[in-house]
Parts: structure tokens; sequence; C-alpha cells
């Protein structure tokens, strides 16, 4: 009887012997494939998720920490046994159904809402911020707010200082206040080539623009008379509040003459911040790029009959994405569905408009 049985018995051994080999091949792989990523990551930390980890919990709580040290795991066995560890304690972590004690924590959107009008209202207290939550539906105490306003280390409304942020500024003014600023342009002349200063003013809120004066010398004389003409009967800053000005030297005879003849107050902007007269600015950089940079001039005349052109041209037939892709002054065939579709240029084509002929 053994002696029938030794053949499968020595099937059986072969085959576990071939198992064995194929297992112990497929550790040296791993092993060495685990190596090979230890060394390209290097110092580098495996970030992993929640489930992740807890893969790979289940599964080194099952080799052990012998088998983990074989097979030279990326993880070590101590940090995956850590894991299943935290697991097992997580499952019976119960804290979180525990009844809190206390006020329950204000919500972060109340938060949010104090901060703001806090930093939007340099002058409101406690109270007036409490008013104004109640206003729009959160209902919480003064001290709330005092102590909301002393975690975030905002101070007290009569230590908070009460200056006026320019965005505030801005908006508070916005049906009045208008911006002037030069820009040069280079023209041939009898003399050679010369330079011209172009003074510009531009009502913020429409975005209307008024070539104020053109002239190679802006000294004090010639400013003092352009302001004349701009605040005079009719004139383009009638109905101005405020006037912002860089600091250029050119504009001080301007400065002057606002300050003694006329209830406009000058806003001075500080040194190098040509953002805080962002419209402006940007209406420079179209006239260049659309009309001075693409022309050669002869003269003042020359110039100005470009700049006339370009300035009704950017009234009336020109999209500005500032005010919703608008015209500042649209014409009455605008939006229209039928007739011809006729195109007017300026500049000898460098400027076009396209529009219907009524029908």
């Amino acid at each position: 009887m053994s002696f029938l049985m030794q053949p499968w018995y020595l099937l059986v051994l072969s085959l576990a012997s071939w198992l064995n080999r194929e297992q112990q091949q497929a550790i040296e792989y791993l092993q060495t494939e685990n190596r090979v990523l230890r060394e390209k990551l290097g110092t580098k930390r495996i970030l992993l998720s929640d489930d992740q980890r807890r893969r790979l919990a289940v599964k080194g709580k099952q080799l052990g920490r012998k088998m983990l040290s074989e097979l030279g795991a990326i993880f070590t066995p101590d940090t995956i046994l850590r894991w299943h560890r935290e697991l097992i304690a997580r499952k019976w972590d119960y804290s979180s159904m525990e009844q809190r004690v206390g006020r329950p924590r204000i919500r972060q959107e109340i938060i949010e809402y104090i901060l703001k009008f806090a930093k939007e209202n340099p002058t409101w207290g406690a109270d007036r911020i409490q008013g104004a939550l109640e206003n729009i539906g959160f209902h919480i105490t003064d001290t709330t707010v005092r102590n909301v306003l002393k975690a975030n280390g905002i101070e007290p409304a009569p230590n908070r200082p009460a200056s006026m942020s320019w965005q505030t500024f801005l908006k508070a003014h916005w049906e009045a206040i208008f911006a002037v600023d030069f820009t040069t342009v280079e023209a041939w002349t009898k003399t050679g080539l010369t330079t011209f200063y172009v003074m510009v003013v531009m009502e913020l809120k429409s975005r209307r623009i008024e070539i104020a004066g053109i002239t190679t010398n802006p000294n004090g004389d010639w400013v003092k008379q352009v302001t004349r003409n701009l605040t005079g009967s009719d004139g383009f800053l009638e109905g101005a509040t405020h006037l912002i000005l860089d600091r250029d030297t050119c504009f001080q005879p301007l400065q002057g003459f606002l300050n003694d003849q006329t209830q406009i107050e000058p806003v001075l902007l500080p040194p190098k911040s040509p953002n805080m007269n962002a419209y402006l600015e940007r209406f420079m950089r179209s006239l260049k790029s659309e009309c001075l940079s693409k022309m050669i001039f002869f003269g003042q005349h020359s110039l100005e009959r470009a700049l006339k052109e370009y300035v009704a041209h950017y009234h009336a037939e020109r999209n500005h994405q500032g005010l919703d892709n608008q015209m500042i002054e649209p014409g009455a065939e605008i939006g229209r569905v039928a007739g011809k579709i006729g195109c007017r240029e300026r500049l000898g084509g460098l400027l076009k408009y396209y529009y219907r002929d009524a029908a």
C-alpha cells in the first residue's frame, strides 16, 4: 500500500516545492520593486487617503511584522500596524456623539459678514454691526460681535483707522469723479522730430473722454488756461466734485487753480501707482495701440485730426468691456436686424465700424 502511494507523495512534494519557488520569486520581485521605488522617491513623503491606509492596514495586519519586514515594504511594519491600531480606536470612538456643553459655535457665514462690515465701514462699532446683521436675518449679541473682532485682530471702532479705502472712495464719488493725465506723441515739424504733450480728461462713470489740449510746452500758463476752459460754463468738468491726478510737476498749476477758483477737490495719487488711475490708463493704452503707434504725424494739425477721429470712434463706434460691452454714445442704428450692412472707416481704414442702414 505504501509502495503504491509513493509516486503520489513525490508528486505532491514536487508541486509544493514548485509553488514555494514561485512564491519566493514573486516576493523577490516585489522586494526589488519596492527598493527601486524607495530610491526613486528618496526622502519624499507619500500622502495616502484614509481609504488607502485602511486597505494597507488590513492586509498588513494579516501578514504580521515579520513578513512585512521580509517584504521590504515601502511603509515600515510599525507604520502599517499603527494605522491598524488607529482604525480600531476610531471604531470605538463615540466622542462625536457626545452632547456638547456651552454655547454653540458661531456660524462661519456670520463671522465673514462681521469682518466684511467692519472692514468696509471703519467707523462702525459692535452695536452698529449687530444692527446691520439683524437687518439681514442674523440675530446675535453685540458681545459676540466684539469677540469676533477681537479674535481677528480688528480694533474697536474708536481705535480703528477711519481712512477710506480707494475702492470705497471711488464708489462714494462715482457720479462726479473725473481723472486727468498726460501722454506724449512724437511728430515731425520744421525743426525735426518734436514732442507734443496731450492732456486727456475722463469722466469715470461714463468713460467719456475730452482732449483738453495739445502743446509742445505744458508750462503753468498753458495748464491754467486749459483748466479754465474745462471748469467754465459748459466745460467738461462742470459737474465734477473730484479730479484724480498724479504728482507730475505739470499738474501743480492745475492743482492750485482748482483749490483757489473751484469747488473741485484734486485727489493726488501716491507715487508710482498707475493702477489707481486704471480707467484713464487703459484708455491711453487703447489710444496708443489702436491709433498713435500706427501713424506718422506731420505737425500739430495732423495729430489733432487723428485724436478727434479716434475720440469720435471711441464714443460712438467702439464697444467697451467695462460698460458690459456697450457703447458710450450708441446711435439709433444699434441693434437693427434689417437693412444693408455698411462699414464706416476712419483714419484711412484704421478704425472701422459696422452698422445697418435704415430699411
